[in-house]
């Protein structure tokens, strides 16, 4: 179970029934270290948050009104309430927005334990990353169901896109550099060094794909 430290340090623990966690490969990236970890989780996880609550309010406004136009309803091809009303928007037969109160809610709340001092065992980071990559994973599903079946972006759900490539990156290599996930110590340097380039080339590739994939809109083409 988790615990609270009374050393402000950025070494992270586990508890002792569960073994340490030490640093095995090395030099651990400032930014997987307790306390810059614990402020990009509680950053992320406001965002994605903000995103996710803002998507909830205009859900609850469109199903009151299914003629209500969300705040983010700019065109055809960006819309908010026009993703809400396809089945993608609720796979497992509720909004995902839902999800992403939930979900984000944790992700601050362990960032500010984090920041407070506190330590976690092993098994806490391993669940810790099991549910961040799920979640990476689903958002890379809807991403791709937004670009190439629906073919309409939703602003907030960008957002929660964006928040989702930082903290699934260094949850990653957080995890690689401290121990909990065993990896050859050479590839734990490379990654623990290059979590920025990673969190770049996603968003540059994100970026990419909706070019291409509204290409006609941009070059003026697509008659709005």
């Amino acid at each position: 179970m988790p615990s609270i430290s009374s050393r402000g340090t950025d070494t992270t623990a586990a508890s002792p029934a569960a073994g340490p966690l030490p640093a095995t490969h090395g030099t651990v990236p400032p930014m997987a270290r307790d306390r810059p970890f614990g402020w990009l989780m509680v950053i992320t996880g406001v965002v994605g948050w903000l995103a996710s609550g803002g998507l909830v309010l205009e859900k609850l406004e469109v199903l009151k009104d299914p003629n209500h136009v969300t705040v983010c309803d700019v065109n055809p091809w960006i819309s908010c309430g026009l993703v809400m009303k396809t089945w993608q928007s609720s796979v497992f037969g509720f909004p995902n927005m839902f999800m992403g109160i939930v979900a984000f809610a944790i992700i601050i709340t362990v960032g500010m334990a984090l920041l407070s001092g506190a330590t976690f065992a092993r098994w806490y980071w391993l669940g810790l990353q099991a549910g961040v990559t799920l979640g990476f994973a689903f958002v890379v599903w809807l991403w791709s169901q937004a670009l190439y079946v629906i073919h309409i972006l939703c602003p907030f759900c960008m957002v929660v896109w964006a928040a989702m490539i930082p903290l699934f990156v260094w949850v990653t290599i957080r995890n690689i550099t401290q121990g909990a996930i065993p990896v050859p110590a050479g590839v734990a340097r490379v990654l623990g060094a290059s979590g920025w380039i990673i969190t770049a080339l996603l968003y540059v590739a994100v970026i990419a794909t909706i070019f291409f994939a509204f290409i006609q809109v941009f070059a003026g083409t697509s008659g709005f």
